[in-house]
């Protein structure tokens, strides 16, 4: 009897310690479970934050007159270091199309975009401007000119007569040659033109072209890089009126009307992005090139490195437009008969966007 007592007695206790260990496995497990679910609750309201901060940012277009290359490295920059996200921009850095930049800009298929003062003079003198104006200038001078190989000997204008020189057959192209070339006391129907739009300088230098239009900071460079030994002619050495601002930025003119806050605020983080590469040229070309993996490291490396003197050159303020020096080309292309009508002064640029 006291045998069978005992047993239920343990029996009794061995199904309370169960009924005790279950209880407190499920409350742990109700813990767990709570503790998940406030996890994925913060995750899910972190997330919410993100997004909204996100949704909070301006959204600003830009498209490049070209393939990417070391003129818009600044932009670039700024996009991997935080210089456009510091000012609350998300910017979209687009391809040119396969039309005019300056054409979309002024429609406003984009806020911004990398054009030259000599592509938007034609719209300036026209009865229907395109809406758009320049509002900062990447590179302080106009440095393209004429590149040929030392051996040709073409070291000074004059010299181009009797050689030959490839062409696009532009007005304002043809017009600048002859300006240098008769200024320096040569004749320009000597200029034996060959209609060619150069793709490739180094293999065209090296074939019956002896004298190309060039930007000295990417043909030259990759001229330089090939190991030619060339002249070169820089046109801003031969007139203000040709020492034109080449690239340049500008904006749609009611996006600038309507947005002047942020438009500052685009201008001062791009100002960043190319005081940046100003100071770090080797660091932006690798910025540029990991962007960019189809670009040729060597050169970038070299264009860089030149336009670290260039972005700015003597100006202390980035992007900054001398007026006297903007208006003299407009004058110059009037005064030839290159643009239907005169310009007036001051039209087509501002400086009232730029932060030091």
């Amino acid at each position: 009897m006291k045998k069978n007592l005992f047993k239920i007695l343990v029996t009794v206790l061995l199904i309370f310690a169960l009924t005790a260990c279950s209880n407190n496995g499920k409350q742990e497990e109700s813990k767990t479970q709570d503790i998940e679910k406030e996890t994925e609750t913060g995750k899910s309201e972190g997330n919410s934050k993100e997004n909204a901060a996100s949704d909070k940012k301006e959204k600003i277009r830009v498209v490049l007159d070209w393939t990417p290359n070391t003129n818009h490295t600044g932009l670039y920059v700024a996009q991997e270091k935080g210089f456009f996200d510091a000012a609350g921009l998300e910017v979209e850095i687009m391809q040119p199309p396969e039309g005019s930049t300056t054409a979309l800009v002024g429609a406003g298929g984009a806020e911004f975009g990398i054009s030259f003062q000599d592509t938007v003079a034609p719209t300036f003198a026209s009865d229907n401007p395109m809406p758009v104006t320049a509002v900062a200038a990447i590179i302080q001078h106009n440095t393209s000119g004429i590149l040929s190989l030392k051996k040709s000997g073409i070291d000074t204008p004059s010299k181009m007569a009797g050689h030959t020189y490839a062409t696009w057959d532009s007005p304002i192209e043809l017009a600048i040659i002859k300006k240098i070339v008769e200024d320096d006391g040569g004749k320009f129907e000597d200029i034996k033109l060959i209609p060619n739009t150069v793709t490739d300088v180094v293999t065209a230098l090296q074939t019956d072209i002896e004298s190309i239009w060039v930007y000295r900071a990417w043909d030259g460079m990759a001229a330089d890089v090939a190991g030619l030994d060339t002249n070169y002619l820089n046109f801003a050495d031969y007139g203000i009126e040709l020492d034109y601002y080449s690239p340049i930025i500008i904006g749609n003119n009611e996006y600038l009307q309507n947005n002047k806050e942020t438009t500052k605020n685009f201008l001062d983080a791009v100002r960043q992005g190319y005081e940046y590469a100003i100071q770090n040229p080797k660091d932006a070309a690798d910025i540029l090139v990991a962007a960019v993996p189809e670009l040729d490291p060597a050169l970038i490396t070299k264009s860089q490195e030149w336009l670290a003197g260039q972005y700015k050159a003597e100006v202390e303020q980035w992007g900054y437009i001398d007026p006297v020096r903007w208006d003299a080309f407009y004058a110059w292309l009037y005064e030839n008969e290159l643009i239907e009508k005169e310009i007036p002064a001051g039209t087509g640029f501002t400086n009232d966007f730029l932060t030091k």
